[in-house]
């Protein structure tokens, strides 16, 4: 079950810088974009890792405060919850 875990994180993460800079390129070339509310339900299934280097790496979306503050507090909830839920696993 852990290395599906894993596996999905991975897909989740690239799925999550994808949709970054994906974003990015189409603001920059004035095309529809992706909303708000799909780049956080991306980081919140498991993609806030590669949503906030996507963030990070693209310079998008870092001045608007719930980003910044959002994606990374989802990231510190995900890591507790998921910390709680598999250190019977762990040890």
């Amino acid at each position: 079950m852990g290395i599906y875990f894993g596996y999905y994180i991975i897909v989740m993460s690239i799925i999550g810088f994808w949709s970054m800079w994906e974003d990015k390129r189409r603001a920059v070339k004035k095309r529809y974009r992706l909303s708000e509310r799909t780049l956080f339900v991306i980081a919140l299934i498991g993609g806030s890792i590669g949503s906030l280097i996507g963030m990070r790496i693209c310079r998008h979306k870092t001045k608007h405060w719930y980003f910044k503050l959002g994606i990374p507090f989802i990231l510190i909830v995900q890591v507790v919850v998921f910390w709680i839920l598999l250190k019977p696993y762990l040890f």
